[in-house]
């Protein structure tokens, strides 16, 4: 009887009012796995792996699914919204829990830096992505903070930039993100369990 009610505490659902949104970026469909634009859904499942929880429930345009982080509860999404559009389930979630853009925390690919380095911002433009750019759009605000996984530049200038982002990373590329993705987790509770500029001191390279 201990053993099965332990059970049922762990796989329950994390109590009380949803204080984070940790947003993930990525395309759905099986044709988008593993590509360099989907970094922050290969973060979510590697933190829901990590932390023994789902992201599998329709919600808000997205995949959803919560856990406790520094003793704050999180909800993650993973939308299935598209990329360009990733602020309709962005602000769906935010306006239903009443969550400021200062506790919502996009996790998303960049192609400015090498594979596998993680850079952490307290706010900033959309730098040419187009699902932050949805988001400030439909926020009307960029001060939410976010973490950047480096998926590496396109080989050339004439390199078309959604070919690169839209096809899968070579093995040792997809290495170096994929133990990117890991690290998220880690800056995810020094910026929930004390600050931003915390995490941007530890993990930024």
């Amino acid at each position: 009887m201990e053993l099965f009610r332990s059970l049922q505490k762990k796989d329950a659902a994390p109590a009380g009012p949803v204080e984070y949104i940790v947003a993930c970026l990525g395309n759905p469909g099986s044709q988008y796995e593993g590509t360099r634009h989907n970094a922050g859904f290969l973060a979510a499942d590697r933190i829901a792996e990590k932390r023994g929880f789902r992201i599998d429930r329709l919600k808000f345009k997205s995949l959803t699914g919560d856990c406790v982080i520094a003793g704050k509860r999180c909800l993650f999404l993973k939308p299935s919204t598209f990329m360009n559009l990733s602020g309709q389930a962005v602000t769906e979630a935010m306006a239903f829990y009443k969550v400021p853009a200062e506790r919502l925390i996009v996790i998303f690919d960049d192609i400015s830096l090498p594979p596998g380095r993680l850079r952490i911002r307290q706010k900033g433009s959309d730098g040419g992505h187009n699902g932050i750019k949805n988001i400030i759009c439909l926020t009307g605000k960029d001060s939410f903070p976010r973490i950047k996984i480096g998926v590496g530049q396109k080989p050339r200038p004439d390199y078309d930039l959604a070919d690169w982002v839209l096809a899968r990373p070579g093995k040792e590329d997809m290495e170096l993100i994929l133990e990117a993705a890991g690290r998220a987790d880690a800056a995810l509770e020094v910026m929930i369990g004390q600050s931003v500029a915390e995490a941007m001191n530890r993990f930024n390279g």
